[in-house]
């Protein structure tokens, strides 16, 4: 018998073979295809193909094959060409990490020939950043939200794992990954820079500077609305700040009390402040450089005391508008800047007078759009915005050298914030009507958005994967235990029910009856007048005569009375002596001074009755001790 026979017999026809793997659709891509559409060039004296080269051909407005530069159209008749395809669609499968010792002419000039859209946020995405490995988008938007993206976390549906507001109604102007990834800063229209973890969880809160300080020195942090920050490309330990307080701060991250330095720019215009834009290190950490709101650009050495600056370009752009991004080029000798003006330009520090290279007609929308190199340090890439209300935007791909442009691809509306991260080979654009628009190439791009179309089809659910519920079902019987019960409360109910019992509302309390000044009806009374109604109101009937009975029988007046029986003053009676008269039912208050003078005036003025009544007196109080001492008064 075979020995697969054997097997079968035994029932383990399956031991010692593989397991079968999911295969992945070679066409899995093919849905997140862009439809390009290619724009005609923007500025008119456009550069000769043969100047641009051999790697500028898909450029050509003329040329229909450029639409789908990776299938090259027009090498179709060359047989080794579907071999080629073959190959791709078999290294799909596999997945294997892009080679850079393949023949690259076979591949796109720029990852832009697929798309994913990140739909989550409302309004403009003001500010956008991918952390050093890609696997994490931030974004943040006008509608105060920071969002964070895990391309290996999400599913089909493109949605974030965190959301949260880091400022409250405030617009988020700049996020910032620091170089190893494991924190990250959010610049908001606040004056406070805010430090969070990987994961979103608040580190610390900068502290904010004194604004009635004249001196910007002598403050301890930012004293108006951050504009922008940036981290060492070295230290990552150290990151600044700009606002438009004419200042860019420098921090140490575990010193949140305080600075640790300050660069305050002055400007020629009158009043010596301008608000700074920008600011950004250049590749090496030696130099900081800061665009204004007054058109200069200044450069410091950060080796230097921050007095002056290194280097300074008076009007680079123009005045009163804001420059969105200043960025080194990897050599660190060469700077691209994005203003407000609707220009971009780049310039040397080598010869830091005027630009090598301006290309303008990119309308500017927000003052946060930026300029960026590729990763191969060749082109730029930069977003203009849409000319008419609605209409689509373009995110304009140009040459380093004369800033020439070589593609411009049309985008839903205006590209605010652009970012091409080196290690996935993938543009990441937020655009302004709060969608995140990510670029990327099946073959050139790694990882990124193609984990999500690698993990295939969400699978549908059998009876296997319901089997615990359908064979042990939860059978919950009411009001067998308090803690199934439907509506009631568990755990702590005690005290909640005697909060609850406290709660008027809750335990619908009556209302108890009147006892201040509306009482008997009148409530229109006073508060004055029912204060004075108090005062004078007649008390006899509530005092205690027994001890004035005595001093009547006995014939004393009330301080004889103290000083032979020791009697005590009462004081909740305010500490007054009372002499009364039970046939008036009147009764004399005074303070102790007051009653010594009118028990002296009494006994004076009527010493004859006090004789008669004594005289009335004797034959009831027999048993009393003998006839007092004179009175000290009597005199």
């Amino acid at each position: 018998m075979d020995g697969l026979d054997v097997f079968s017999a035994m029932g383990i026809a399956g031991f010692g073979k593989k397991t079968k793997q999911r295969q992945l659709d070679p066409k899995r891509f093919e849905k997140n295809k862009r439809d390009e559409i290619l724009l005609p060039a923007v500025k008119p004296n456009s550069p000769e193909p043969d100047a641009l080269g051999p790697p500028s051909r898909p450029s050509g407005s003329s040329q229909a094959p450029s639409e789908e530069p990776e299938f090259d159209s027009d090498d179709v008749g060359p047989t080794p060409a579907p071999p080629q395809l073959d190959g791709i669609a078999q290294a799909d499968q596999n997945e294997p990490e892009f080679d850079i010792t393949e023949d690259e002419s076979d591949f796109p000039q720029f990852p832009v020939t697929h798309e994913l859209t990140l739909k989550d946020h409302t309004k403009v995405v003001s500010a956008l950043t991918l952390d050093p490995s890609g696997a994490r988008v931030l974004s943040g938007s006008h509608d105060y939200d920071c969002k964070m993206w895990d391309f290996g976390g999400m599913d089909w549906r493109c949605k974030p794992f965190k959301t949260w507001e880091p400022a409250g109604t405030y617009y988020i102007h700049d996020l910032k990954y620091s170089n190893d990834g494991h924190q990250f800063l959010v610049i908001s229209g606040t004056t406070q820079a805010k430090l969070y973890d990987r994961d979103g969880e608040e580190l610390g809160i900068y502290v904010k500077g004194d604004p009635y300080i004249r001196d910007m020195k002598n403050t301890s942090g930012h004293v108006a609305e951050l504009t922008s920050c940036a981290w060492h490309p070295k230290d990552p330990q150290t990151f600044i700040t700009s606002s438009m307080d004419s200042t860019i701060r420098i921090w140490e991250v575990e010193n949140r009390r305080k600075q640790k330095s300050v660069i305050v720019v002055k400007s020629k215009e009158r009043g010596a402040r301008t608000k700074v834009t920008s600011c950004s290190y250049s590749p090496d950490g030696g130099i900081i450089g800061g665009a204004c709101f007054d058109g200069a650009i200044h450069m410091w050495q950060t080796k230097s005391n921050f007095v002056r600056p290194s280097m300074t370009i008076e009007g680079a752009h123009t005045k009163g508008t804001e420059t969105g991004s200043l960025v080194f080029s990897v050599d660190g000798r060469t700077v691209l800047t994005r203003g407000g003006d609707d220009t971009v330009k780049l310039w040397d520090l080598r010869a830091f007078k005027k630009p090598l290279a301006t290309h303008e007609d990119l309308r500017t929308l927000y003052p946060t759009t930026n300029a960026i190199f590729s990763p191969d340090d060749k082109f730029v890439v930069t977003g203009a915005g849409a000319t008419s209300k609605g209409g689509k935007g373009r995110l304009m791909f140009l040459k380093k050298d004369g800033l020439e442009a070589v593609k411009a691809l049309e985008v839903d509306t205006t590209p605010v914030k652009v970012v091409w991260h080196s290690k996935i080979n993938q543009i990441v654009t937020g655009l302004a009507n709060g969608q995140i628009c990510v670029l990327y190439s099946p073959q050139t791009s790694i990882n990124g958005a193609k984990l999500l179309l690698n993990k295939g089809p969400p699978r549908k659910a059998t009876i296997e994967d319901m089997s615990d519920a359908v064979s042990a079902p939860t059978i919950i019987t009411p009001h067998a235990l308090p803690m199934f019960r439907d509506g009631e409360i568990a755990r702590g109910s005690k005290r909640k029910r005697e909060k609850d019992r406290m709660d008027p509302r809750k335990s619908r309390r009556p209302e108890l009856p009147v006892t201040g000044p509306g009482k008997g009806g009148r409530v229109g009374a006073s508060a004055t007048q029912h204060v004075v109604q108090n005062l004078v109101r007649d008390t006899t009937r509530d005092e205690d005569t027994h001890s004035q009975y005595y001093c009547i029988v006995r014939g004393l007046c009330p301080f004889e009375l103290c000083c032979e029986q020791s009697v005590l003053i009462d004081v909740s009676r305010r500490c007054r002596f009372v002499a009364a008269k039970r046939w008036r039912r009147k009764a004399l208050r005074c303070s102790i001074i007051q009653g010594l003078a009118v028990a002296c005036a009494t006994r004076r003025n009527h010493a004859s009755r006090f004789r008669e009544r004594r005289v009335m007196a004797s034959a009831v109080a027999t048993s009393l001790s003998p006839p007092p001492l004179p009175c000290l008064f009597a005199c």
